[in-house]
């Protein structure tokens, strides 16, 4: 079977050897000294100033909201994972939906000033598949406004936007290390900052909201363990070579696919470089997206729907945005398998079965 990803694993000699240490000194959690060396060199390998490692990317988004003590709404895209709408629901505020962009699937900052009321506390838009969004409008319109940004950069890992990390901007951005990213530590994720006052409170709520004995303020645990931080450290000099080897797959698709009958997110973003955490396609319609699929399925070949459905559409919202360019998009778009090491003859195949199908 071919899924739409694969988790990078390292040798496992080199796992053994990193966790090692964990049964010399028996520290598995509480900010040991393998979460604090992959802290460091991830601030390194990301040029930021203040980074904390966390379980995962979704308490990330929460504490995140919970440190700049946001309020009323929050402005946010409805074409992302459910965790960028959920965290906000999580920590009690009103996620606004503002439609996206049809060129780059991203939020679309020219609709954003319309939808500020004076609830409106924040700015939550998403990166999608790692290709930033207008970080300049959004970062005026906040300015204006006097509103926070925060950046759900689950996808952005390894992307850079003019010669900076694309996790750079925004007061929060943040990041997920799942197991199906370009980087993991199996779960995991972090959140990033400028401000040093602000990473102190980040770090008190990711730790019960005390240290040691003096308690600061109420919290949760957001902490990690060794073990996750072990395979961090292990990944993160391979990061390189897997983006590498993702850019060739990526390539191949491109040269192969049917364009004439498929579309897919803005390709040139001057300034951008890609890490290629996914190879997202648009179909004509929802039936050929689900025709595409099937064909595909046969052949024991699983891609999936990045993002769907619309966020706005979900199920458990008790209000509806309406987000024409959203809902079309999220209805017809698909990803492709796409990992380190999928063979080019398994993208061949995948490539003639769209195709032939359309």
């Amino acid at each position: 079977m071919i899924n739409v990803t694969k988790s990078f694993l390292p040798p496992f000699e080199e796992y053994q050897d990193k966790i090692k240490g964990i049964w010399d000194n028996t520290w598995l959690t509480n900010n040991g000294p393998l979460v604090r060396e992959l802290e460091d060199k991830l601030k390194d390998y990301l040029g930021v100033k203040n980074l904390l490692y966390v379980t995962n990317g979704t308490i990330a988004l929460q504490i995140a909201i919970k440190a700049l003590e946001l309020k009323g709404e929050i402005i946010t895209t409805p074409f992302s994972y459910c965790a960028t709408t959920t965290s906000i629901l999580w920590e009690n505020t009103k996620p606004v939906f503002v439609d996206i962009e049809p060129e780059t699937y991203n939020i679309d900052a020219n609709l954003i000033e319309a939808a500020i009321t004076d609830k409106t506390s924040a700015i939550m838009a998403t990166h999608v598949y790692g290709r930033p969004c207008n970080v300049e409008k959004i970062e005026a319109i906040a300015r204006k406004h006097n509103l926070k940004v925060i950046y759900d950069g689950a996808h952005c890992f390894g992307a850079t936007y003019q010669g900076k990390s694309v996790l750079s901007f925004g007061d929060v951005a943040t990041c997920s290390f799942h197991a199906t990213k370009v980087f993991h530590t199996i779960e995991g994720g972090c959140v990033i900052c400028k401000d040093d006052e602000l990473l102190k409170t980040l770090a008190h709520y990711r730790s019960f909201g005390h240290k040691n004995d003096d308690y600061f303020m109420i919290g949760i645990n957001a902490k990690n363990s060794e073990f996750h931080a072990a395979m961090g450290l292990c990944n993160l000099p391979k990061v390189a070579d897997i983006i590498e080897k993702r850019k060739i797959v990526s390539e191949k698709y491109d040269e192969l696919l049917d364009w004439n009958k498929l579309g897919r997110p803005k390709q040139d973003i001057e300034g951008f470089v890609y890490n290629y955490a996914y190879y997202p396609v648009r179909l004509e319609s929802e039936q050929k997206l689900l025709e595409v699929t099937e064909a595909l399925r046969k052949e024991d070949i699983v891609p999936r729907r990045y993002f769907y459905p619309s966020l706005n559409q979900l199920p458990y919202l008790d209000f509806y945005n309406p987000c024409p360019v959203s809902e079309k998009i999220s209805a017809a778009a698909l990803s492709l398998p796409l990992y380190y090491d999928l063979a080019i003859k398994d993208v061949e195949r995948i490539s003639h079965i769209i195709n032939k199908t359309l």
